[in-house]
């Protein structure tokens, strides 16, 4: 039976963050095939985060929204050498919004482009382990590059088809 747990995969993600926000994401990662190492008793491997999110939230005079895309880097820590279906991750990429991020009463981001760091933690399930369930907590920002840079916190859970 083959483990799919580090086969490409697509998700669909869902977000609750600060000032009344929600977001709906439609992901696919790319693992970066040859590339693993051992650390702290475990196997760090990585993969390419794609993504196209909708933010809705309410703008300064009407419901508002923003298209983000978006691509991280992104490290996966499995104990047990690997083969616990357990796994920890973090990764900082960056963001391009069609518009910028201004809910009501609150500051608004200076840029479209941002960029977005995460730490989260997972488990696939499944008799191939083809399923995956993942919570994250995602900052994102532009590392202030420009003023004002309020940043805005998210807290994401998704789940994933790995094939």
């Amino acid at each position: 039976m083959t483990d799919l747990s580090h086969a490409p995969s697509i998700y669909l993600q869902g977000a609750i963050a600060e000032h009344d926000t929600e977001a709906l994401t439609l992901g696919l990662t790319l693992p970066w095939r040859e590339w693993r190492m051992p650390l702290w008793g475990g196997e760090l491997r990585g993969h390419w985060d794609l993504y196209l999110s909708r933010w809705f939230f309410k703008g300064a005079a009407r419901h508002g929204g923003t298209l983000v895309l978006g691509v991280t880097p992104t490290l996966r820590l499995r104990p047990d050498g690997g083969s616990s279906a357990w796994f920890w991750e973090a990764g900082i990429g960056v963001t391009l919004a069609d518009q910028r991020y201004h809910p009501a009463g609150q500051e608004e981001f200076s840029t479209r482009f941002n960029f977005a760091s995460h730490l989260g933690i997972g488990i696939n399930f499944g008799a191939r382990r083809q399923h995956e369930l993942l919570l994250r907590l995602q900052h994102v920002s532009n590392a202030g590059i420009k003023k004002p840079n309020p940043g805005l916190e998210i807290l994401q859970l998704r789940y994933a088809w790995h094939f």
